[in-house]
């Protein structure tokens, strides 16, 4: 017996000491991936100071990661900043990740993760990562944590290149860039970050130094989804893309959770194409879309959200080009108890004018794709102060044969627009 409470006694004193024993620092090493190769899954601590780096930090499948209050510099626009792939359990906390003056255009991300299993990224600052892929990005991974984090000033000018395949047909130039993108992953969580865009808003003087719309290549043949008037005037009014979160690969990505977010001068402000989805208690300022889902998007529950300043929608659902009949439909969802203030009032108004609506259900966008059905409306608030309103209706319902089914309203407070509440009578 005494000799099992010694046994047990100096376990317990071996694990305190391994605990009291700081971790390893960066400042120990000649860079901070020779701190990590030298401790293969521990915590490596990076100590206050700016970190000049040339070629992206890898973490790998030995897991482990980084902490601590210093500042990485990324020098190279051609290079991400830190990669993570085919990793465990790894742990991303309390950074700053940059691209110093004069290095913020890059075609890279600022963290990108792939394949990896338990990812937590918690209380990171990515700025001036200024991108059309995106500041962080996690792919083909599952219960991922990003949590906590600032990703300030993510988009930049370039071009969008729809001239492959047969649904567009055209290239133009535009403000391109997202926050945080989230594909082929499961068990997503994406709470309490800051998304906020300060460098590229859509003002008259930004559209008219960099030609934004304006087609730079067009095919032949006009894409099949595009819009005769847009193909005429070679000029696409959508030149403000990207979003501020994006959860994309609708038949592979499943239960996410998008919680507690606030995203300002974002275009689109959360972008869904996914299942199983819970978008609760954001916050969506000055985006011209606040949110969005659709390509397949199934059981969706968009709960106590505030929208504010939004232009050409609030809220929208509706099939899109990837939408198929059986494998990958849209609805099953709720939208339930959120409030939509202010709506027009955004710095795209001049871009959309009044042939807006705060919330919008369309038809697809293709004929066969199957159409809408099955949503809950219920208990939301479209509030309007403006004499006359800065919207046509509070609600469009597009028509057509494969427009919306079984779209249910029920106390909700519609501020009707200039031409009443709906395009179509909402049923009970």
């Amino acid at each position: 017996m005494r000799s099992g409470i010694v046994i047990s006694l100096g376990v317990l004193l071996a694990t305190l000491a391994a605990a009291a024993a700081p971790a390893p620092s960066v400042a120990d090493y000649p860079s901070i991936q020779e701190a990590i190769r030298a401790n293969l899954g521990r915590m490596v601590y990076v100590p206050a100071g700016d970190y000049d780096i040339s070629e992206k930090i890898q973490i790998g499948k030995q897991g482990g990661g980084l902490f601590g209050p210093g500042r990485i510099r990324q020098t190279n626009p051609d290079q991400p900043i830190l990669v993570i792939e085919d990793a465990k359990d790894v742990q991303i906390r309390d950074l700053t990740l940059m691209r110093p003056e004069g290095k913020t255009e890059t075609q890279s991300e600022g963290v990108l993760a792939i394949k990896c299993c338990n990812l937590v990224l918690e209380n990171l600052r990515v700025l001036d990562n200024r991108t059309r892929s995106a500041a962080i990005a996690v792919r083909e991974c599952t219960g991922s944590q990003i949590r906590s984090c600032l990703v300030q000033n993510y988009m930049r000018i370039t071009v969008d290149d729809r001239t492959r395949g047969e649904d567009w047909g055209y290239a133009f130039k535009c403000i391109d860039g997202t926050g945080i993108a989230v594909s082929y992953s499961k068990g997503t969580l994406i709470q309490g970050n800051r998304l906020i865009e300060q460098n590229l808003l859509p003002t008259p003087e930004i559209q008219k130094k960099f030609d934004l719309g304006k087609f730079v290549k067009k095919n032949a043949q006009k894409g099949i989804i595009t819009n005769q008037k847009t193909w005429d005037a070679e000029f696409a009014q959508n030149w403000h893309q990207g979003s501020a979160i994006i959860v994309t690969a609708p038949e592979v990505s499943d239960y996410t959770q998008i919680l507690g977010n606030y995203i300002e001068n974002a275009a689109q402000g959360i972008d869904i194409h996914s299942d199983h989805v819970i978008v609760a208690q954001n916050i969506i300022n000055n985006s011209h879309i606040g949110m969005k889902a659709m390509h397949g998007s199934r059981h969706v529950l968009i709960i106590g959200n505030q929208f504010s300043k939004n232009d050409l929608w609030s809220i929208a659902l509706m099939p899109g080009a990837a939408s198929r009949t059986g494998t990958n439909t849209d609805g099953g969802s709720i939208i339930a108890n959120n409030i939509i203030s202010d709506f027009g009032h955004g710095h795209s108004r001049w871009v959309w004018g009044d042939n807006v609506a705060p919330l919008r259900f369309n038809r697809g966008q293709k004929p066969d794709n199957p159409p809408l059905k099955d949503v809950i409306i219920q208990g939301n608030v479209v509030h309007c102060d403006d004499h006359p309103p800065r919207y046509k209706y509070a609600v469009i319902i597009e028509g057509g044969a494969n427009g919306p089914k079984m779209l249910r309203f029920s106390g909700n407070i519609f501020h009707p627009g200039t031409a009443g509440i709906s395009n179509m009578e909402l049923a009970p």
